[in-house]
């Protein structure tokens, strides 16, 4: 009976929190969705949308490091349920500044500042009130819901014109946001949700010490490589399918549902991996960037259209297989260390600032170099993400040989 609450217990936490990250990404992925819309109809350039996904893509990640050290100081409740009504505000406002380049730079980055108070205070939260068998389940289903809102974005940019696309987000969000408060109110009252069970390192340096010695170094370097990769590359995949691969609006915008809908599915794929390589990550996380390695290069190989989609899709969902791991293993991993949140929202702090940068610098090279090379560019990313991974799998097979010992 116990262990039966405990699972219940899980299995709402789980949900309530994936639920709500699945508006953040819902949000968050509609900007790429409906850009080529916005260019069709002049509304704005591919330069002017490159800079203000950067810009986005900057305050997320700010907010991710501030709002990832606040999460370890102040309830879950508050953090999510107020970071989804102001996003939301921020989120129908964007329409109207569309025009005047500054303030939409301003209203959107905003709005990532405030999406960025979700994840790090929710991964907290769960791993503190679950046991870690299902923290890494509930963390997988953050990682679903992430994938799942790309989809959900395109189908949206397919049925409704852009402008009502972002009015639908905003709706979603001050909905869920209201939903969240409740429910964690609740939850908090009947004892199911708990707050500083584990305590961090009160001295700033223990704490940088401590992250240290739990791979904190190893982690960001795969942090920056996937978070170009699951961030910026599917921000320009819909504008990739029309530019380079010749279709129109219309259908790169089903492309982008259909690709993104598959992309969703990463989440089984990593578990399916990881089981298979008896539950070791690093090995997981080197399979995954190899496999990675080579769908990109077939992308860049293979002209014909359909194929060169599969090929690009299969590229991104594997290498986003090793983000997967990351925040279902890693991050809840460092529980008793009491700096999960902080830990969490560093790591999404150098994915996006990374994305925030690549963003500009992708749509400028379209100009410069092609989408061909560009396609280079992301395969040398993955391929450093190889080279990192090799000697991690090495010292945690030694660490494994010395603790049998």
């Amino acid at each position: 009976m116990f262990k039966d609450s405990k699972v219940k217990n899980a299995i709402l936490i789980g949900t309530l929190c994936s639920v709500s990250y699945l508006g953040v990404y819902f949000a968050r992925n509609i900007l790429g969705a409906v850009t080529p819309q916005i260019i069709e109809e002049g509304a704005s350039t591919t330069e002017i949308i490159g800079t203000l996904s950067s810009w986005y893509f900057a305050c997320y990640a700010l907010g991710q490091l501030i709002n990832g050290m606040i999460g370890d100081k102040v309830k879950t409740r508050n953090m999510i349920s107020f970071g989804l009504i102001l996003s939301g505000v921020c989120n129908f406002l964007l329409p109207y500044m569309l025009s005047t380049p500054m303030s939409a730079n301003i209203i959107y980055g905003m709005t990532g500042f405030f999406l960025a108070m979700i994840y790090a205070p929710m991964t907290k939260v769960v791993a503190e009130n679950t046991e870690p068998i299902y923290a890494t389940r509930c963390s997988l289903g953050f990682t679903f819901a992430s994938f799942f809102g790309s989809p959900l974005a395109g189908v949206a940019a397919m049925l409704l014109v852009w402008q009502s696309v972002f009015y639908l987000s905003s709706v979603v969000l001050v909905i869920m946001g209201i939903m969240c408060f409740l429910c964690f109110l609740s939850m908090e009252k009947k004892g199911i949700v708990k707050y500083n069970q584990y305590n961090s390192p009160t001295k700033k340096g223990k704490g940088i010490k401590v992250l240290i010695q739990n791979r904190i170094i190893h982690f960001t370097l795969i942090s920056i490589i996937t978070g170009i990769v699951r961030t910026t590359v599917v921000f320009w995949m819909p504008t990739y399918f029309a530019q380079y691969l010749g279709y129109s609006t219309e259908q790169a915008t089903s492309i982008y549902t259909i690709a993104t809908f598959v992309l969703s599915l990463t989440t089984f794929v990593a578990v399916f991996l990881y089981e298979r390589l008896n539950r070791n990550m690093d090995l997981t996380i080197l399979v995954v960037f190899v496999l990675s390695t080579i769908f990109f290069l077939l992308t860049y190989f293979v002209k014909m259209p359909l194929l060169n989609i599969v090929f690009m899709v299969l590229a991104i969902l594997t290498s986003t297989c090793a983000t997967a791991m990351m925040w279902s293993r890693y991050c809840p991993s460092l529980r008793d260390t009491g700096m999960v949140s902080t830990a969490t929202g560093f790591l999404d702090f150098v994915s996006y600032m990374a994305a925030a940068a690549s963003s500009t610098l992708f749509a400028n090279a379209v100009t410069k170099i092609g989408w061909g090379n560009l396609i280079l560019v992301w395969t040398s990313l993955v391929v450093f993400g190889v080279i990192i991974s090799i000697p991690a799998l090495r010292h945690s097979r030694k660490k494994t040989c010395i603790e049998g010992l």
